[in-house]
């Protein structure tokens, strides 16, 4: 089991405007696909600005464990050499995840499908998520996995899957990506049937690497289905680039609307349709976000942006865009807190199941700091005004949550302090010194 690291507290104030162009580190849910996917490939493939966060680098080791060969060369390229279909075996240990809940619930697709057995853990948050939304759907295809009431420590033992058409309650890329990964080593075809689209980064990179991979629209839904008429799917290696994390950028890129002043550029974001969520909403607030620099690059749109300070006005986010900003709530809440007026968010029930409970999270950070905000169980009402600061925010261990408020701090009358900051690594390792880099006044 991973421990926790000892707290280490952080502060922002204002300053001086966030200029400047700088790089943001690789997209998490790409890194973690691109690690599993390698390793069940045939052949080497390369992976290019792969996120060293300590989420990805625990799948890294689990995917290890299972016996793919992964070493990192010396100009940062990490170089993942498959074991081909079937080819995983049974780890001697337990896949220790730490806090990677994409990570954990993928692998346990992945090892369902493979026909081998294997122990699941975690830190004392992850420990905490639900998992039944992955092993019900598993179960149904046969898998036999042991949960702790619904939750880590799981045990996955060797059993042989059969294909399925499931419908999942819940719109989870993580729920759909663990399917069609165990639906990998399936004869037949697997068809997920999606009420709302989620982020298709799974399917997107398979078919990448030669699967089977089709999409439909019907009846409503959306069909992704993996055909596999002749036994496992055989996965092909390839050079993969990881663009920008779009969820990452978001703390610059809120700052860089809300800060005086401020002008700057954030290069190679990924642009994917289901993960722009969050500018197609500042864009409507008024922010000043511009794309350059638009190409293509491993099945993703990737882009530059360039932001702007700008006067935000409140707007309302419907249910149904929720999905393709999930993760980046925490600072949509700072420029909403920032904006002229009231700004209604709907169907957010799922920030109630991340690292903590977001919605809780924000709504009693905002209040802390002077803010006028409502939350009920799946929706978010703030008006925006002035930030009075001066308080320490109880993060949770959140990563999420303590970057927002630290960049709340940056616009604060007085300044803001969150009360942990370590676990900020595993998702940007580099946010202290990319901020201070742009003008920020964070310590």
């Amino acid at each position: 089991m991973i421990t926790s690291s000892p707290k280490l507290t952080s502060k922002s104030r204002r300053g001086q405007p966030l200029t400047g162009k700088v790089r943001i580190p690789g997209d998490k849910s790409i890194s973690h696909r691109a690690l599993i996917l390698a390793g069940m490939a045939i052949g080497t493939s390369k992976i290019s600005g792969l996120l060293e966060g300590t989420d990805v680098l625990a799948t890294m080791r689990a995917m290890q464990a299972l016996g793919a060969h992964i070493e990192k060369h010396d100009n940062g390229d990490w170089h993942v050499t498959g074991v081909g279909p079937m080819g995983l075996s049974s780890p001697a240990e337990a896949l220790d995840f730490g806090n990677a809940g994409t990570g954990v619930r993928l692998v346990m697709g992945l090892v369902a499908g493979a026909a081998i057995g294997a122990r699941f853990t975690g830190d004392t948050s992850l420990s905490a998520r639900p998992m039944e939304r992955i092993l019900t759907p598993l179960r149904a295809m046969g898998a036999q996995a042991q949960a702790t009431n619904g939750c880590l420590p799981i045990k996955i033992e060797p059993a042989a899957l059969t294909s399925a058409t499931i419908t999942p309650n819940i719109a989870s890329a993580q729920v759909k990506s663990a399917i069609l990964l165990a639906a990998l080593g399936v004869a037949g075809t697997t068809t997920v049937r999606e009420k709302t689209a989620t982020r298709s980064h799974s399917e997107s990179m398979m078919r990448l690497m030669g699967a089977d991979i089709r999409v439909e629209e019907t009846d409503g839904y959306r069909e992704v289905s993996l055909h596999n008429e002749t036994g496992p799917t055989c996965l092909k290696a390839m050079d993969i680039e990881v663009p920008g994390d779009p969820s990452s950028a978001a703390f610059p890129l809120v700052a860089a609307l809300t800060v005086p002043g401020s002008d700057l550029v954030l290069e190679n974001i990924m642009l994917n349709r289901q993960r722009d969520g969050l500018i197609r909403a500042l864009r409507a607030m008024g922010g000043d976000i511009a794309v350059a620099n638009e190409r293509q690059a491993s099945g993703e749109t990737i882009g530059d942006l360039r932001v702007r300070h700008s006067a935000l006005t409140a707007v309302n986010v419907a249910a149904d865009a929720a999905p393709d900003m999930i993760d980046e709530f925490p600072a949509f809440a700072v420029a909403a807190a920032a904006a002229e007026g009231t700004s209604h968010m709907a169907g957010l029930a799922e920030l109630r199941v991340k690292e903590s409970d977001r919605l809780a999270a924000i709504e009693a950070g905002l209040k802390a700091n002077g803010v006028a905000v409502e939350a009920g169980e799946d929706w978010l009402r703030i008006t925006g005004g002035p930030i009075a600061g001066g308080v320490k925010v109880q993060t949770h261990h959140d990563h999420r949550i303590a970057m927002a408020f630290l960049c709340l701090g940056l616009i604060a009358d007085k300044p803001v302090t969150v009360d942990d900051r370590t676990m900020i690594a595993t998702s940007f390792p580099e946010f202290f010194e990319l901020m201070a880099d742009l003008g920020a006044q964070i310590d």
